[in-house]
């Protein structure tokens, strides 16, 4: 590939970047321009919006203090273009999930405002997607500038791609040891995956918290409506929407990507340096691949996401609108990325194939695209199991919504019997397309399919972002006691909501396996001889297998912790509303002049999370480190093996069985349960159901993919030392 055609494709994605991001900023001001309704409905949007954004500084000023203490490690052990593209990474994702919280608290009013004055599903969903469209577009154009700007600040200008072309990496001016680009890159990925983590798990605690407290006490204590205004925890809840299943959901999704497309970079490396093919022209082309592939993917996106954004009328079936706008992204992304895998990869297809058959592309210049296709492709089906399983139009959450008419110990014991059944379609999906893209084009492939998996990835996140707004919409509607027939709506969207929340959070863990497969073989090389032969990691070698068993048990103990952070800060919560409706007299009866005490329930929900979501976080970080520095590379490799596998299982269980149970609870308030309503005997055990499955989907499953990643790049960035510095070699332990 000849320096001009590199150009080329290098403006080609800034085009995308500048498209996407012009974009967002237009859909921004344009959902901003909207009325807002009622002084009633401006204020609880206000409080809401003062909520969230005093918990968003709040947390990243804590982030920002760990952050840069690791950018401190990071600039002394490794090298200090690490340093910095991991503060270039850490910007990229907080800037990421602050725009979406943003636009989410001005765009939940605006929807709640259109609901009322149009009585028109369509068009409310119409807002509501607009709002969802500028985290969408923010999450891709943000991973992909600040991957640009890594790749053509360190890799081309600094000569590093140019040093793994020689195959002369470069040393740490302080510690000595080996830092190539692959070391920068995973700089990057770990920037974006330590605020995302963050992000997440602090998102997810405070607004399960919130969310419990008003449920326990406000539907199933007091029989009053979800987000009743004489319930104090309802704003503590919907700011939980936006910090969590937006800034959380934003940032978390910008993680997947750039993990995904990183690792096929930096396999790509790894298997140049360890003289797996020798053609300068095909590590170019194996290089530039994933970030132009991305770059494609995301103006494909621009055209899905103005289906629903320029369409005159839309129907009144959101799923299916929806849908047509990610099917239109990744349509044209397939079509698009196969002649882009031509005009990459031709240039190195000489001697008959020969070189492309060297690194184990058995389709030629078409193989990449068609192992991204075979991702693309596992994304959609693990979508549609997705949506199969958490969806009341079909018959698993249905029969969770009859089976609440017996008591909510069989509404538990349905939904996680759905839960576990529905793990083993997503696998064995996974399963298939892990080795179809092997067959294709090697490990490369693996890669190739993560990306491709998430090369949509600012359309799923608008359909994803569009369902707390949805939800926030509702809460605005029921406490500014708007028309029934508003929240009416705003319900049908957040069901809906649900639905594709649960389908992202499948494309979010398929492509973190996918990535961590591949970041597998990269951490293997990493600490391999230059001339290894094949890489294998010996399950049956003792340090390999307990570290296997370790990792395994790993997400576990993070889950365990995760849902007892949320119980903690929960029944802080429950403890708040039992007490102002006690306490204050008239609030319960809904006497006029007396409201409930909303800043104490919002105080109580940021500093539970805060101080809760610190352990689990940093554990993510030190776990790998502190064994690699003890037991060495093997037992690590086992520790990642291990919880990948498990990790994946769980994943699949918490966000299908916790969206099943939500769905359930309102299939029974949409009268499909006969003889039940809201306020009934079955509904009553569907909101315990819905309480239960509320942590595991909203803040273990997400954060599940995250722990994988997270381990996976620190593992990476720090092997080059444990491998050399551990205590058993010190020691002279053999095992």
């Amino acid at each position: 590939m000849d320096f001009g055609t590199a150009t080329l494709l290098l403006v080609i994605v800034g085009v995308a970047i500048l498209f996407a991001v012009s974009y967002a900023a237009f859909n921004y001001f344009c959902v901003r321009k909207l009325e807002e309704g009622t002084d009633r409905m401006g204020e609880i949007a206000g409080a809401i919006r003062i909520g969230a954004n005093e918990f968003i500084k709040y947390e990243y000023k804590v982030v920002a203090i760990i952050g840069s203490v690791i950018a401190v490690v990071v600039f002394i052990v490794i090298s200090w273009q690490a340093a910095i593209a991991f503060i270039i990474g850490a910007v990229m994702s907080a800037a990421a999930g602050f725009v979406g919280m943003k636009i989410a608290t001005y765009a939940n009013v605006r929807v709640t405002n259109a609901a009322r004055e149009t009585k028109d599903l369509g068009k409310t969903l119409k807002v509501a997607f607009k709002g969802g469209s500028v985290m969408g577009l923010c999450v891709a154009g943000f991973a992909l500038l600040g991957a640009i700007i890594v790749f053509c600040i360190f890799g081309i200008a600094a000569g590093q791609i140019e040093d793994i072309a020689l195959g002369t990496v470069g040393k740490n001016f302080i510690t000595g040891l080996k830092s190539s680009f692959t070391m920068t890159l995973s700089g990057y990925a770990l920037g974006c995956s330590i605020i995302a983590m963050f992000n997440r798990v602090g998102g997810g605690i405070y607004t399960k918290a919130a969310d419990m407290g008003a449920d326990l006490v406000g539907k199933t204590e007091a029989h009053i409506p979800e987000d009743d205004p004489r319930n104090p925890a309802t704003i503590a809840d919907n700011v939980g929407d936006n910090v969590g299943d937006v800034a959380g959901l934003g940032s978390d999704l910008l993680e997947s990507y750039v993990g995904a497309f990183m690792s096929a970079i930096i396999l790509a490396c790894e298997l140049f340096l360890h003289g797996k093919f020798v053609d300068t022209k095909l590590l170019e082309s194996m290089l530039m691949f994933p970030l132009v592939f991305s770059g494609c993917g995301l103006l494909a996106c621009v055209i899905g996401i103005s289906y629903i954004v320029i369409k005159p009328r839309l129907s009144e079936n959101a799923h299916r609108e929806l849908n047509i706008a990610t099917w239109i992204s990744a349509g044209v992304t397939v079509g698009v990325g196969c002649l882009i895998s031509w005009l990459i990869f031709k240039d190195a297809d000489v001697s008959g194939g020969a070189v492309l058959k060297d690194v184990g592309f058995k389709a030629g210049v078409f193989s990449p695209w068609l192992a991204a296709v075979c991702g693309i492709l596992a994304g959609i089906l693990i979508g549609i199991v997705s949506e199969y399983y958490t969806s009341y139009d079909y018959k698993p959450t249905k029969n969770i919504a009859k089976a609440s008419k017996e008591g909510p110990a069989l509404t538990i014991t349905q939904g996680l019997a759905t839960g576990m059944i529905s793990c083993m379609l997503p696998v064995v999906i996974l399963a298939v397309a892990i080795f179809g893209s092997y067959a294709l084009a090697g490990m490369y492939g693996v890669a190739c399919a993560a990306f491709g998996m998430l090369s949509f990835v600012a359309a799923t996140v608008s359909v994803d972002t569009y369902g707390p707004i949805s939800d926030n919409a509702g809460g605005i509607a029921e406490m500014s006691f708007l028309d029934p027939e508003v929240r009416e709506i705003t319900d049908k969207l957040d069901s809906v909501g649900n639905t594709t929340a649960a389908i992202g959070k499948g494309f979010a863990i398929g492509s973190a396996a996918f990535a961590a497969l591949s970041m597998m073989t990269s951490y293997l090389y990493a600490f391999a001889a230059i001339d290894i032969g094949d890489l294998v990691l010996n399950l049956i070698q003792p340090l390999t297998l307990c570290g296997a068993l370790v990792g395994a048990a790993l997400p576990f103990l993070f889950s365990g912790m995760l849902i007892n952070a949320v119980a903690k800060a929960a029944r802080k919560m429950v403890d708040e509303v039992r007490r102002q409706f006690n306490e204050i007299p008239g609030l319960l009866e809904g006497q006029e002049g007396v409201m409930p005490d909303y800043r104490t329930c919002i105080k109580i929900s940021s500093s539970g999370a805060i101080k809760e979501m610190r352990i689990p976080c940093i554990m993510c970080i030190l776990f790998p480190l502190v064994t690699g520095f003890i037991f060495g590379p093997e037992f690590v490799g086992g520790v990642l093996i291990g919880a990948t596998i498990t990790a994946i299982m769980l994943a699949v269980f918490c966000g299908n069985s916790g969206g099943a149970w939500d769905n359930a609870k309102k299939y029974i308030e949409s009268g499909g349960v006969e003889g039940e309503a809201k306020g009934g005997s079955a509904h009553d055990a569907s909101v315990v159901g819905d309480t239960v499955g509320d942590p595991l989907k909203d803040t273990v499953g997400p954060s599940l993919d995250i722990l994988i990643k997270i381990m996976s790049t620190v593992s990476l960035v720090a092997v080059v030392v444990f491998s050399e510095h551990n205590l058993f070699d010190i020691l002279n332990i053999a095992v």
